[in-house]
């Protein structure tokens, strides 16, 4: 109150106000602009830091991003055909309905991630890390599990036809109304 007093009376000038900026930073990185609905297929984008960017709708076809850092980033609706996300760190991402169609995943960390209804054919997810990950309505035919982590995970409703979960940790999965013909390694009785 007393600065209030001393300003009105012309004693002291009014304390500066930041105004919060309007334009968002935006990352590029090897001529990729990281905005929502980018168009960087074979981008190399590997050991980026893209925690928590919106990447909503990106176009990663063929890109590398192996090691890149993807924690909470959003990835909704992105297209990542063929991509190289080899020990990607990405937990709690958020990616319902991406596209993964024969992505490599090989030893990435999608602990409670948010990928229903995403395309993960072909992939190879082995050694992956999906614990307690909601997969609910996931293509996953013919991708490969082998030794993945799926404690806790979700799989509602999803396509894991011809999968194979050869030694895949299962405890406390779920897999209600999951296709599950030929795929190897599956829980019986579902």
């Amino acid at each position: 109150m007393a600065v209030t007093l001393a300003v009105g009376a012309g004693l002291a000038p009014a304390p500066a106000r930041s105004q919060p900026s309007a334009e968002p930073v935006v990352t590029v990185i090897n001529g990729c602009h990281l905005w929502p609905y980018a168009h960087c297929p074979g981008a190399d984008l590997r050991h980026a830091d893209l925690v928590g960017k919106d990447l909503r709708g990106v176009n990663f076809s063929g890109a590398k991003l192996a090691r890149a850092k993807l924690r909470s980033a959003n990835l909704a609706g992105a297209k990542l055909d063929g991509a190289d996300l080899t020990g990607v760190q990405a937990y709690a991402l958020n990616a319902p309905g991406a596209s993964f169609r024969g992505a490599t995943l090989v030893a990435a960390n999608l602990e409670m991630g948010r990928v229903f209804r995403a395309d993960m054919s072909g992939a190879d997810l082995s050694a992956v890390n999906l614990e307690a990950a909601r997969m609910n309505f996931t293509w996953l035919v013919g991708a490969k599990l082998v030794g993945a982590d799926l404690q806790e995970t979700k799989f509602v409703g999803s396509n894991l036809q011809d999968a194979d979960l050869d030694g895949a940790v299962l405890r406390f999965a779920i897999f209600p109304d999951a296709h599950l013909q030929g795929c190897r390694g599956c829980p019986e009785g579902w």
